[in-house]
């Protein structure tokens, strides 16, 4: 495969390759011009055409996410309700402080929640304010991912239509991925983390390309915003993005090392900025670091959301061992994982690694080579991360794959369909999409009473697709009268075959509520975390009581003061896992919402008190602060684990005035951790007086 192309320039030559030449008087004939002047404005008529197909894919990508947003109400309750808080003070905003008054922050960097509480102070706080940015950042992710792979294709092919197509084509897979659908319309900090790679994948892409350091520079920058998003994760794909541009940038081996130097430094700068202001400021000056033991943004980063995450050892993790499901090399094709991401997973790979093949005696400095590099490195080295980490894992953390797959499909797709008269490139293309077909009825297929109908489809449209791509350069061979398809009907059996199904998964996501801490694509799959073959504690197994009273909730779970374990309204059901509604956690996972009477009693002489309620758990805690538009006190963080406040702690503040009232819940607490919300609960229980409000219960601490 030559990929020594330049860039195609449609306004060079005219029809025939003849350049005008100019009459005696140096004009050129009125015959040339006219046939220049029809080439340039064919040019602009396509460039014209591609731009308008571009919008018409990102305007369907925001139609389709845009489709019953508001069933997903305040989506997950923990990060809105932090969104909330830092549009109401500046140091919780710059913290990411789950309440205005600044108890404790999320067990995240802020980065997402300063774009959704920019939101919130804007257009107030609603289920569309906090939503709303998480689908212009997916419309944003696929646009960047369309003109990496052009970038990419358009030397290899030589032709700007090709290039185009191939770009769509990963823009289309991206959209279409059901855990991209589902996290692009949710307010974890994923849909971010993939735009700030996705942009800085882009930006190596370039910088091999235009021998700029500028570009691997912010490439560096967004990768360190990458690292404020969630913290250690964007690291994995740090490694591929190395190897494209040490292996492929025009540049002598010392200066492309000097240059990568840059991008590290640029990358601690934009990440450790806000570091060492935490770490800088004193801890009686700012929120407890949520997740931590210790109150430090450093054990958070390489204990709770670092190497933890690896070995299972977190503090705090309600899982350990194999709560959260075997490790191995097949768990992304698991019956949990597979239906978010694993659709094109094996053809990606392949095709990616027809390419290489192809392409193997092109020069070092191949831009196409690097592309593949940098995709395939993303793909290979989080996809073996998340297949072998031991520790806490959810499904929708595969987003983080999707346009890594979604590249590989875009780039070996149209280079090898471009290329498919010669038979290895032919071969390799129709292994990929007859795996997609095949792939694609093995995980319909899993989905019970599910479209039924359709996996026999997505069989026959990649057999016949696979025919239709051999024939051109075996059609002697598979008698050519039944395999030559026309090419237009073998792209659209090759489309069937590999998106029908995800398809179906994206539309059926879409259609359907979720809420809560851990949320899954797809049709349901029973209980467990993130949906089929997830973890399953055991109901009440590792329930922690925090207070006594109130009406006893099903299956062991506590009672959060709301309308049961989901509640009813924003952050009350959950599609599947456990995050309200089917199987809700109790305050775990999701957060209910509270009577009216109990909000109104919140609301009373708030103004009097720094926190309106304490409650055990932040997504407790967030039901009742979106519900009251006040701050509410996470006792002991996510699960109720983090020393904050200490039993001292809190008896000072009550001492002081500074919190109206406690409430009571129970919680599936983690198996390790600070015992210092159990401790409170138990020493208010034992000296104040419970009463009922609005069917909870509550003590008066003020």
């Amino acid at each position: 495969m030559s990929s020594s192309l330049d860039y195609e320039s449609p306004v060079s030559t005219p029809p025939g390759g003849r350049t005008p030449r100019p009459n005696r008087l140096g004009v050129t004939s009125w015959r040339s011009s006219l046939a220049g002047s029809a080439v340039r404005q064919a040019a602009a008529a396509g460039a014209v055409r591609r731009r308008l197909e571009l919008v018409v894919v990102l305007v369907a990508m925001a139609a389709l996410y845009l489709w019953n947003l508001s069933a997903n109400g305040w989506a997950n309750a923990f990060y809105s309700a932090a969104a909330q808080a830092g549009s109401q003070n500046w140091e919780a905003f710059f913290f990411g402080s789950s309440d205005a008054a600044n108890s404790i922050t999320v067990d995240k960097p802020p980065a997402s929640l300063w774009i959704t509480a920019v939101s919130v102070r804007v257009f107030g706080l609603s289920s569309w304010s906090i939503l709303i940015p998480e689908i212009l950042m997916g419309m944003a992710t696929a646009w960047i991912l369309y003109l990496a792979v052009r970038r990419a294709v358009r030397p290899a092919t030589g032709s700007e239509t090709a290039a185009h197509r191939a770009g769509l084509l990963a823009a289309v897979v991206l959209a279409l991925t059901p855990v991209a659908a589902l996290m692009f319309r949710f307010n974890n900090p994923d849909a971010l983390l993939v735009l700030l790679m996705t942009a800085a994948a882009y930006a190596t892409v370039r910088s091999v390309q235009d021998a700029k350091a500028r570009w691997i520079v912010l490439a560096g920058v967004l990768l360190g915003l990458g690292f404020l998003t969630k913290q250690l994760q964007v690291l994995l794909v740090v490694p591929g993005f190395a190897l494209a541009y040490v292996w492929a940038a025009p540049h002598g081996l010392g200066r492309r090392l000097l240059h990568l130097l840059a991008a590290l430094g640029a990358m601690i700068v934009a990440a450790g900025w806000w570091i060492a202001a935490v770490e800088l400021t004193p801890a009686s000056a700012r929120p407890f670091i949520g997740g931590s033991q210790t109150n430090s943004i450093l054990e958070l980063t390489f204990g709770y959301n670092g190497f933890g995450r690896l070995d299972g050892s977190e503090v705090g993790s309600v899982g350990g061992g194999n709560g959260w499901g075997q490790t191995g090399l097949m768990r992304l094709f698991s019956d949990s994982f597979g239906g978010q991401i694993a659709w094109l997973l094996p053809s990606a790979l392949l095709v990616g690694a027809a390419v290489l093949w192809a392409g193997r005696r092109a020069p070092r400095t191949d831009p196409v080579r690097a592309s593949v590099i940098l995709w395939g490195s993303w793909v290979l080295v989080t996809g073996l991360t998340f297949s072998l980490a031991a520790g806490i894992i959810h499904e929708y953390y595969s987003v983080a794959l999707a346009p890594g797959i979604a590249a590989l499909v875009g780039i070996g797709g149209g280079i090898l369909w471009q290329r498919r008269r010669a038979r290895f490139e032919a071969a390799a293309l129709a292994a990929g999409v007859l795996a997609s077909g095949l792939m694609g009825a093995l995980l319909m297929g899993r989905a019970t009473g599910f479209l039924a109908w359709l996996p026999p489809v997505l069989v026959v449209a990649g057999i016949l697709a696979a025919l239709g791509v051999l024939a051109p350069a075996f059609g002697a061979r598979l008698a050519p009268r039944w395999v030559a398809w026309a090419p237009r009907t073998t792209a659209a059996l090759a489309l069937v075959a590999s998106l029908a199904g995800p398809f179906a998964f994206t539309v059926q996501t879409v259609s359907t509520p979720h809420t809560g801490a851990i949320v899954s694509a797809g049709p349901s799959s029973g209980f467990g975390f993130g949906g089929r073959g997830g973890f399953n504690p055991g109901l009440g197994q590792a329930q922690r009581q925090f207070g006594q009273g109130g009406a006893a909730a099903p299956q062991g779970f506590g009672q959060t003061g709301g309308t049961g374990p989901g509640g009813t309204g924003p952050g009350g059901t959950s599609q599947s896992g456990l995050g309200g509604g089917r199987g809700g956690a109790g305050g775990l996972l999701g957060a209910s919402t509270p009577s009216s009477g109990l909000t109104a009693a919140l609301q009373n002489d708030a103004s009097a008190y720094t926190w309106a309620a304490a409650v055990v758990g932040s997504n407790n805690a967030a039901g009742y602060q979106l519900a009251s538009g006040l701050p509410v006190m996470a006792l002991g963080g996510f699960n109720g684990t983090d020393p904050s406040p200490t039993l001292a702690e809190f008896q000072q503040l009550v001492a002081q005035k500074r919190i109206h009232w406690f409430i009571p819940a129970s919680i599936m607490g983690g198996s390790s951790g600070s015992n210092a919300a159990a401790q409170i609960a138990a020493w208010v229980q034992a000296n104040y007086t419970a009463q009922t409000i609005g069917g909870a219960t509550v003590y008066q601490l003020g």
